[in-house]
């Protein structure tokens, strides 16, 4: 896998997110469907939409910054509610999604697999992963002591929260490498968090992909790849949208405050490579001070993009 994709579609787009549906969605608002190398089924479920997204070489990679291979992604907005009901429906149809993705890995019934929960667990949007790592059902060492006739459905499953680079001052690729060798796990499931480019995805949304993940990829933070070209095993990453780029939590604030609905990531982002110059006091004059009687003051006389080069603009010293 390349690590260039995301990097010259952030470089293209201004877009920075972990989610291909996403990726996939502005680069098709500007060039229209359908994109070569990409294709894209949906779903939709009494509780759920899940989408399927398949970069089948490298110039869909190129198209939508994604490495080649599968990702599914399960969006609904029940994920956010206190419903023991509807998070067993969503477990199923996220069972559903990962069996897709090991049914091609060849697993053996009994052959093991490692979890990593990825993430700084003192910093709770980046603390899904060891969290999940708490509540998991680890199993490996209990085969030793379990019956024959009782092992029927049970695998061989060890977890592990490594930490993040800050805490341990050893890669996570490495700790990850070292544990995959010395157990003989045969796969690998890794959690994490992951960006956003819509603060509707936050929490909403789970994506599920077979072609591994580069954490801290998504805030510009780049380690090692965790990916069957490392690792020389399957790897399957599991992640849920916990942090949204600042300047798209201003701009859906300042459309509520004008009176707009919050633009959607495809609305929002337009592949532009020009600088807007905005005068600030071009915001609080009135038409007629404009000399434009029909068009209306203030902020929502401003495009996405020229909301987001304001902004970007005034957060700059800080």
């Amino acid at each position: 896998m390349h690590n260039y994709h995301d990097q010259e579609f952030f470089e293209k787009y201004s877009v920075r997110t972990d989610l291909a549906l996403e990726a996939h969605q502005v680069v098709t608002e500007h060039q229209g469907p359908p994109l070569p190398g990409v294709k894209v089924s949906t779903v939709e479920k009494d509780k759920a939409v899940i989408s399927r997204v398949i970069v089948e070489n490298e110039v869909g990679a190129r198209m939508i910054g994604k490495a080649p291979g599968r990702y599914s992604t399960i969006e609904s907005p029940a994920l956010r509610e206190h419903n023991r009901e509807m998070h067993e429906e969503l477990a199923r149809y996220l069972a559903e999604e990962l069996d897709w993705f090991i049914q091609d890995t060849q697993l053996g019934p009994e052959e093991p697999i490692l979890v990593v929960g990825l993430g700084n667990w003192n910093a709770t949007p980046d603390a899904l992963g060891p969290r999940v790592v708490q509540n998991l059902m680890v199993t490996r060492h209990l085969l030793g002591m379990t019956p024959p006739e009782l092992r029927r459905g049970l695998r061989p499953v060890a977890a592990i929260s490594p930490g993040v680079l800050g805490l341990t001052g050893i890669e996570t690729g490495e700790i990850i490498m070292g544990v995959t060798e010395r157990i003989g796990a045969k796969a690998v499931i890794c959690i994490d968090a992951l960006a956003s480019r819509s603060v509707e995805r936050l929490c909403s949304t789970i994506q599920i992909s077979d072609t591994g993940i580069h954490p801290g990829a998504g805030v510009g933070n780049r380690r090692q790849a965790i990916n069957q070209e490392t690792l020389g095993i399957p790897v399957i990453a599991i992640g849920v949208p916990t942090v949204v780029h600042a300047t798209t939590i201003v701009a859906d604030a300042m459309d509520l405050l004008a009176g707009q609905r919050p633009q959607s990531a495809v609305e929002e982002r337009a592949p532009q490579r020009t600088t807007f110059h905005v005068d600030p006091r071009t915001l609080m004059s009135t038409p007629s001070q404009q000399g434009i009687e029909s068009t209306p003051p203030g902020l929502p006389h401003l495009s996405g993009p020229e909301k987001h080069q304001l902004i970007r603009e005034v957060l700059a010293p800080y």
